[in-house]
């Protein structure tokens, strides 16, 4: 798992009970999944089909620094499936987990269209 993302946990993150907001680190995965997506497919247009169970192991409190882990599944013909850990950086902690988020390649017509990647690609080998 590669963890591209840290969060620093303020109090505008915080739900009643004083930890972290699940809605709030959804909304992070979330933009997380699709910035991997844009950069793996090189297209800005994707979006979120579908995200899995979502497995809550521990909270997070005002503080803490977290990391936001991507990693691919599996590449569809027009999709991108990522799992999905985040983890507490100082204790290596997980806060929580999912299995697969799946993203869409969309074409300018705001349709599913086919992006023709097969393997994760590293940016610094295209450039090559």
């Amino acid at each position: 798992m590669n963890f591209h993302t840290r969060k620093w946990i303020k109090p505008e993150d915080l739900n009643a009970n004083g930890t972290l907001f699940g809605g709030r680190l959804l909304d992070w995965i979330d933009e997380e999944a699709a910035l991997y997506t844009i950069i793996q497919l090189e297209n800005q247009k994707v979006v979120t089909k579908y995200i899995s169970e979502i497995d809550f192991k521990a909270s997070a409190r005002q503080g803490d620094i977290i990391e936001i882990g991507i990693t691919p599944v599996k590449f569809g013909s027009a999709s991108l499936t990522l799992s999905c850990e985040v983890r507490n950086k100082m204790t290596r902690e997980t806060i929580i987990t999912i299995s697969n988020i799946v993203m869409v390649n969309l074409g300018p017509d705001g349709k599913a269209k086919a992006h023709g990647k097969t393997e994760v690609e590293y940016v610094k080998d295209r450039l090559q």
